[in-house]
């Protein structure tokens, strides 16, 4: 669920100017799951420019409070959303932990790092939600740690059926920033892409995983 959709523009813009999104139907991406894209998301790019950051770490942190009000803790999901999920609880003034993809095989053996109590409450942050896999394992590690997970806040998600099918399944809500469809208004609008290539970018988004590029 988008959190309001003049929010979700304006994110959207933003990651457009610092290049935190790259459109390139021309020349698409590979991502690693082997799809080819006309877009490539790193919102990692958004600590380098502070403005887009402070903007970004508002949101999350006004987001989190109207849709889950104030939990006990906040946890990052690594390694992209460990340094936002950091600004938000320094902001919320809450504890921070984060969540390994799976448990270390040396030290402690830990997924998760930092102090987390059963029975606390979690929002969980996230930079980029795809299908939401890795997203969810996250939720999963904190739950078999008696962790009550209210729900996701990401900054962007590509909105693919599967991913909303993977939290419906996984009973997790998940609120975000912008997304997909915001994202194409943007670009739309502003005049940022001719049309032929705005109905490639729609025409990715039917199949992504069928499409070959243009």
């Amino acid at each position: 669920m988008i959190f309001d959709k003049e929010i979700a523009r304006q994110t959207a813009e933003q990651l457009l100017q610092i290049k935190a999104i790259k459109l390139q139907p021309e020349d698409p991406f590979t991502w690693a799951s082997g799809w080819k894209s006309p877009i490539y998301c790193d919102n990692r790019i958004i600590l380098s420019y502070p403005m887009v950051r402070n903007y970004v770490r508002e949101h999350l942190v006004k987001a989190i409070e109207e849709k889950y009000g104030t939990p006990d803790v906040i946890a990052g999901v690594a390694t992209g959303a460990i340094a936002m999920g950091i600004l938000v609880a320094q902001e919320m003034g809450l504890p921070f932990v984060y969540v390994r993809p799976e448990a270390k095989s040396h030290g402690r053996k830990n997924q998760i790092e930092g102090v987390i109590d059963s029975g606390q409450s979690v929002v969980v942050i996230e930079d980029l939600i795809s299908t939401g896999g890795s997203s969810l394992k996250a939720v999963e590690a904190l739950r078999e740690e008696n962790a009550k997970v209210i729900g996701m806040a990401a900054v962007f998600t590509y909105g693919f059926p599967v991913a909303d099918e993977n939290f419906k399944n996984a009973n997790c809500d998940l609120l975000t920033l912008s997304d997909y469809n915001h994202l194409l208004e943007q670009v739309r609008d502003n005049g940022f892409l001719e049309d032929t290539t705005f109905a490639t970018l729609q025409e990715w988004r039917k199949d992504p995983s069928a499409w070959k590029g243009v």
